[in-house]
């Protein structure tokens, strides 16, 4: 019986892949879409896999798309080249995983830009398409921009209150960016792409992260952090849905619209909305946890914080701005659009 089980399951299993074989084998295109979310992970199911639904469906499968998750076919700092190379079809990553590579663009993680990932998500894509980023992305197609929520500070029984309860402490920081600002804040940043986390804090090689709460949920590090810090307007993270050029440029025009149907602010929008979903319900398990959870009183303009905040942002657009970068004229439209963006 155990045996006859045993066949049943793997001829079913044989007979799925053979089916998806056929299928992509039917397709005119076969989009290989990486990126470094776990499969199971939300972002990866409602934002990437729908998307690869959705153009699946609308080009009646003569687009097919495989993905890869969790870094299988690159690794995050080098998603993007990817995607310039050939390697992938399309990407997901981000932006500030490529070091230099997005100055401008990376404007978007300073402090004060974005509220909630919606919004932020906005922010981003109307600064693409306005152009005032664009020259950034032109070794590839960009399909969609988006953000993640307000990131924090998450660690294991240590309770941070004011900017000195950081000093000395070890945090995985995402980019440059945040680097800067721990920095200044008297922390000690350790660079990793999120996906490392949970390992680094497991083995004691960090203290804790700066990740949005969606994070926290989509990484398992609630399982291990059980203090939080909540900073309105610390950071935040920008992502990029991108293809390469050659097979955009490939298709003939009805899967060209296709593609560019499923761009834009639609998709964006789309993201932002999965993420504060998640970010809601990463605190959710937080709190259900009882972990405890701070939040700074007036957020990044409480005056403990403020003078490091201001002093971060200040620092990074001087820098840019000492490369020829017009980086003071982006970030002045930047705040405009979080504005805009509600």
């Amino acid at each position: 019986m155990k045996t006859t089980m045993k066949t049943a399951v793997l001829s079913a299993a044989i007979a799925a892949s053979s089916f998806g074989a056929s299928q992509a084998l039917a397709a005119d295109y076969t989009l290989r879409f990486a990126h470094f979310f776990p499969a199971v992970a939300d972002v990866s199911k409602d934002v990437f896999q729908e998307w690869a639904k959705t153009v699946e469906a609308e080009s009646n499968g003569r687009i097919a798309v495989e993905m890869y998750p969790s870094s299988t076919l690159a690794k995050p700092p080098a998603l993007y080249d990817s995607t310039v190379n050939g390697i992938a079809d399309m990407a997901a990553t981000v932006q500030g995983y490529t070091a230099n590579r997005f100055p401008l663009t990376q404007v978007v993680e300073l402090p004060g830009v974005v509220k909630n990932a919606q919004q932020g998500s906005c922010v981003i894509q109307k600064l693409y398409d306005e152009g005032l980023i664009a020259d950034e992305y032109k070794d590839t197609k960009p399909l969609f921009m988006f953000t993640h929520g307000q990131g924090h500070f998450h660690l294991k029984d240590t309770v941070v209150e004011k900017p000195a309860d950081l000093a000395g402490k070890r945090i995985r920081r995402p980019t440059a960016v945040v680097a800067n600002l721990l920095e200044g804040l008297e922390a000690q940043p350790v660079g990793m792409p999120a996906p490392e986390s949970y390992q680094s804090m497991q083995r004691g090689v960090i203290d804790g992260v700066a990740l949005p709460w969606e994070g926290m949920k989509s990484f398992r590090l609630n399982e291990l952090a059980n203090t939080h810090t909540e900073i309105g307007g610390l950071y935040s993270l920008s992502f990029v849905v991108t293809m390469n050029n050659r097979v955009y440029n490939s298709m003939p025009d009805d899967l060209k619209k296709v593609i560019d149907d499923n761009s834009g602010m639609k998709w964006a929008d789309k993201a932002g909305k999965v993420f504060d979903e998640l970010d809601a319900a990463g605190r959710k398990d937080a709190v259900a946890a009882g972990h405890t959870i701070v939040t700074i009183e007036g957020g990044g303009e409480n005056p403990d914080w403020k003078p490091v905040l201001d002093a971060a942002t200040e620092t990074y657009l001087s820098e840019l701005e000492e490369k020829g970068l017009p980086a003071r004229d982006v970030y002045a439209r930047t705040m405009e659009l979080a504005e805009l963006c509600q």
